[in-house]
């Protein structure tokens, strides 16, 4: 998910106008670490903001709408459209992921996500693939990544799709059999792919993503480029029969036995190491190659503080700061009532009476990368499943995308500037509380 190496300096947002009439609607009451020898890749603030006290008892939600992404520390990035996106204005894109690196010494911002097809409302049963958006800075100009000359002919900037198994030869696997097209009599046509993730290590592109609920297998492989940013990538080895990690009952009951796997992988890179992350406590060291993970069962766990009771968690990322590990998971803020018949926020399971309000970014500190991290606090109030880097003057920034599944940001009101390529600013309490929080007013 993250890397401390190959990024501008040190890693698991915004389009001017769209992203501040989105903003304009809240209430009025979400990459890489740099190598230590990149300039700004320490700490920049001297004077640090004050950490906030927690919520009791742990596990309560902070909804504060100093957390939420605003219109004065947010925006929606202005991303070249596809014919698809032209009716809308936008990208309608969920999980999104942005991230800068430094190619030929200067920077580049890559940016991906999933996107949906033209005719569906959400991005399954299926989808067609995985696009890649890439820009000198971070307010753009976007553009697609050009892969005309990779593929001529074909949609501009897709990098990866299920549709690329006839570029299948002998030694070289583009789309394994678990992940082409299937039909069944309930959803017919079925198999996307979602949250994708480029990362650049020691000189290579990598894509981890994931392949959906509809699809024949579900769980996490990784793509590695035979050429820049736009490809063309082929599988890794360790992917040719399956996603990564054991199969497991999971995920909703149209899922055939043994077909779910770890979800939302994303890979951690320090020196000339990376890992594979995935959700929602596994992770895995790759081979030096990076054609497979070198434990492949019964993979290690990271050492976490749950709640209790332990909701279900997506999208688990890890990055470095100010020489800590910082691991993120996305999660529901569920509102219920209290006995005293206020609302209660909380991370809490999808038992009776628990409604789903905001998809979170909650966040925990260790020393170490496999832990023990501390107890999880509100990173950004709506702004799970994401990923946070440096851009090249060295400010930290989260994604967010505004889930349009449920909650707030499904309501008609609202629904239509939801599913966005959102990054949100970050700040940082220092070294004495090592917290980082969506930047607050004030």
């Amino acid at each position: 998910m993250t890397t401390k190496d190959n990024a501008v300096p040190r890693r698991s947002l915004l389009a001017g106008a769209a992203g501040l009439g989105a903003a304009a609607a809240l209430p009025t009451t979400t990459a890489q670490a740099a190598p230590a020898s990149t300039p700004h890749a320490g700490p920049t603030r001297r004077r640090h903001p004050s950490n906030w006290p927690d919520p009791e008892p742990y596990g309560v939600a902070d909804t504060r709408l100093d957390l939420w992404p605003r219109e004065d520390n947010s925006f929606v990035l202005p991303l070249e459209l596809r014919p698809r996106d032209k009716e809308r204005g936008t990208v309608w894109m969920r999980d999104t992921y942005v991230n800068c690196f430094v190619v030929d010494g200067r920077p580049l911002y890559v940016a991906t996500g999933t996107t949906r097809v033209p005719g569906l409302a959400a991005a399954a049963p299926w989808n067609d693939g995985i696009f890649i958006w890439t820009s000198r800075s971070l307010k753009g100009p976007w553009r697609l990544a050009d892969t005309t000359r990779v593929r001529p002919g074909a949609e501009k900037g897709k990098v990866w799709s299920p549709e690329f198994v006839g570029e299948n030869r002998p030694g070289r696997t583009v789309v394994a059999p678990w992940q082409e097209y299937w039909y069944d009599d309930r959803f017919g046509k079925r198999g996307e792919v979602w949250a994708s993730e480029v990362h650049y290590f020691k000189g290579t592109w990598y894509i981890v993503a994931c392949m959906g609920d509809h699809s024949l297998k579900v769980g996490s492989f990784v793509l590695v480029s035979e050429g820049g940013v736009e490809g063309p990538y082929r599988l890794v080895e360790g992917n040719l029969e399956k996603p990564f990690g054991d199969s497991f009952i999971g995920g909703p009951n149209f899922i055939e036995p043994g077909a779910y796997h770890h979800i939302d992988g994303g890979l951690y890179s320090e020196g000339d190491d990376a890992w594979l992350v995935l959700h929602n406590d596994l992770y895995a060291k790759f081979r030096d190659d990076m054609e497979d993970i070198v434990t492949t069962t019964n993979l290690p766990k990271f050492r976490q503080t749950p709640y209790t009771p332990e909701p279900y968690l997506e999208g688990a990322y890890v990055f470095q700061h100010g020489g800590k590990y910082y691991l993120v998971h996305a999660a529901w803020d569920r509102t219920s009532v209290n006995a005293y018949g206020s609302t209660r926020n909380a991370y809490d399971t999808g038992a009776a009476g628990r409604v789903q309000y905001q998809y979170d970014a909650i966040v925990a500190v260790s020393d170490h990368f496999e832990g023990p991290y501390s107890e999880r606090w509100t990173l950004g109030v709506g702004a799970g499943h994401n990923n946070i880097f440096r851009d090249h003057r060295g400010d930290l920034w989260a994604t967010f995308f505004r889930n349009p599944a449920a909650g707030y940001w499904s309501d008609p009101a609202r629904v239509a500037d939801a599913a966005v390529a959102g990054v949100v600013k970050l700040e940082w309490t220092g070294p004495a509380d090592n917290r980082l929080y969506v930047k607050r007013r004030g």
